[in-house]
């Protein structure tokens, strides 16, 4: 009796241990995925902007999907940075979801090269990442050492999951699950969606399958189901994190899900019904369910040719409303109420809430910018004019809102407060102008003189046109969060931004004094263009002041103090 308690037991100490490490590993595993992406998107995350919107082909648009799904290690992430261009009408949705079509393939790219044994470079990486990071206390190269250091814990990751499933090898209920998950497809099927539903990471997910599969934990056939199951997973995360987007931002995640979900569906009932992994060639357990979500995800490809009906036909099951309100953009409506005036909290929530709705119509007038100034769209740049109005008229609308209200004495530091998201509301009004009384006329200038940027100028302004963006995301998170790191980290990329512009003059002036015919014609236009983005990065860097202020994190001069004799 005592003999079969103590088997009871040490099987359950067992699993616990298996359980308690597997899910040690998967969140180490999530961490760095997500650590990866975060790295990337800071470092490069303002350029995925210009290169997705620079597609004008299903093919290269196809190709962009997979380089921009291998590097943010997502389709899910790309697949939300895509529905907000096609809302925003940046981007077809043709071209859209040829691009998410893509990013599928990418994901599953990834996965194939994380899973090879190349367990060597996680310290080659640790090592690399790790200086880089910590030597470096903002920009690029800090953000690339996060990068290296998340595919080293990925790497770690996956090798703490392989060291958590050796104990349960010889374990008597391992037949029993490979028995079961083997037979009934379905559960596993279902069990591989919902897991990847909840890790919000198909990379991460079908990792963990693989592992396990290679490992031996899993018969072929059960993770082959999960695979399946994870891809049905991934194509339904879009669809529930765009729930609250527009109609049209919706439209691409729904066809993808009824796309690759519908085909997940019906390959997982194919494959287990017929011997068609047999077919496949013989790499190892792992390596074949691996190699069958590459070839999943590369059969989707099949669609893109057809994206344009698939248009059309998600547009006739989804009919625009009849509503006047319909063509007027949710954030091109003032959101301040009324009736919050007199109610200090309230009103400044509001009164934030509006600054936000004009950092975004701002950053809907600085995006097209750059291309504006390398081919002019007289159309375009109407638009981007009307828009500037909507950034006046938000001001005129908190001035009269902060001075309408009861003349009940408000506490010191809401007073403040009121005071400091003012001048940010200024400071936003004077960068709308920067775009339309200057920029926009620059571009002007240049189409009509036809005058061509120098190769290298137009690398330099590209790259201070994707920093401004990004800090204008920055920008944006700062002023809900009101968090101090968030505010140093703003100001640094301001101090960057200027040290970039001041080099690119000093490059230009170096081409200049080597008589590049391009960059004499170019000369006036260059030099002005960088200042006018120096000038406009500044008004919204000014959000980050009176933060830093408040914490007594600024000096209050930046002259050398001279000793008095």
């Amino acid at each position: 009796m005592s003999a079969t308690l103590g088997a009871t037991l040490a099987f359950f100490m067992v699993i616990f241990n298996f359980v308690l490490e597997l899910g040690g590993a998967i969140i180490l595993l999530l961490f760095a995925v997500r650590m990866v992406r975060t790295g990337i998107m800071r470092a490069y995350g303002a350029s995925f902007r210009r290169i997705m919107t620079a597609s004008q082909a299903r093919l290269r648009a196809t190709i962009v999907g997979v380089m921009l799904a291998v590097i943010m290690q997502s389709s899910v992430a790309v697949a939300m940075l895509v529905a907000g261009f096609v809302s925003a009408g940046a981007l077809s949705f043709q071209l859209g979801l040829s691009a998410v079509l893509g990013a599928e393939l990418g994901s599953a790219l990834i996965i194939q090269f994380l899973s090879m044994d190349i367990g060597w470079l996680a310290s080659v990486l640790l090592v690399a990442g790790g200086i880089l990071f910590l030597r470096d206390h903002s920009g690029r190269l800090k953000q690339i050492g996060r990068v290296c250091l998340g595919v080293a814990l990925i790497m770690i990751a996956l090798e703490f999951i392989r060291h958590a499933a050796l104990p349960i090898h010889d374990n008597a209920f391992v037949p029993q699950i490979y028995v079961f998950l083997e037979h009934d497809f379905l559960t596993a099927f279902i069990l591989g969606a919902v897991l990847t539903f909840l890790m919000h990471s198909s990379v991460a997910s079908v990792l963990l399958f693989a592992t396990l599969v290679m490992t031996g934990t899993l018969p072929l056939m059960a993770g082959i189901s999960l695979m399946l199951g994870a891809n049905l997973g991934s194509a339904l995360l879009p669809v529930w994190l765009s729930r609250s987007m527009q109609p049209t931002a919706r439209h691409i995640p729904i066809v993808n899900a009824f796309l690759k979900g519908g085909a997940a569906i019906i390959m997982v009932i194919i494959v287990n019904q017929f011997p068609i992994i047999k077919a496949l060639p013989d790499f190892g357990a792992g390596q074949t369910m691996i190699l069958g979500h590459v070839l999943f995800n590369l059969s989707l490809l099949v669609f893109v040719p057809f994206s344009g009906v698939l248009g059309r036909w998600i547009e006739r099951l989804s009919p625009k409303q009849a509503n006047d309100l319909d063509d007027i953009p949710p954030h091109h409506r003032s959101v301040l109420d009324a009736d919050a005036r007199n109610d200090p909290e309230l009103a400044i929530i509001g009164i934030r809430r509006e600054i936000q709705r004009m950092l975004t119509i701002l950053e809907e007038m600085f995006l097209p910018v750059m291309g504006l100034l390398e081919n002019f769209d007289k159309k375009l740049m109407k638009r981007i004019v009307e828009k500037d109005v909507l950034v006046n008229e938000a001001l005129d609308g908190i001035r009269y809102y902060i001075t309408d209200r009861s003349a009940e004495t408000l506490p010191p530091e809401k007073e403040e407060d009121l005071r400091h998201l003012l001048e940010f509301a200024i400071a936003l009004e004077s960068a709308g102008d920067v775009i339309s009384g200057k920029l926009l006329k620059l571009a002007a200038a240049r189409a009509k003189s036809d005058i061509r940027f120098s190769v290298d100028g137009l690398a330099e302004l590209r790259a201070m046109h994707d920093q401004i963006v990004a800090n204008m995301t920055l920008a944006n998170n700062l002023l809900i969060s009101e968090d101090v790191g968030m505010a140093r980290r703003l100001l640094e990329e301001k101090n960057n931004f200027t040290h970039r512009q001041r080099k690119s003059r000093k490059n230009h002036l170096a081409r200049l004094a080597k008589g590049l015919t391009e960059s004499l014609e170019s000369s006036d236009l260059h030099l002005e263009t960088g200042l006018a983005f120096k000038e406009f990065n500044s008004h919204i860097a000014s959000i980050a002041y009176p933060t830093l202020s408040g914490q007594g994190q600024l000096l209050e001069s930046r002259l050398v103090q001279l000793k008095s004799f």
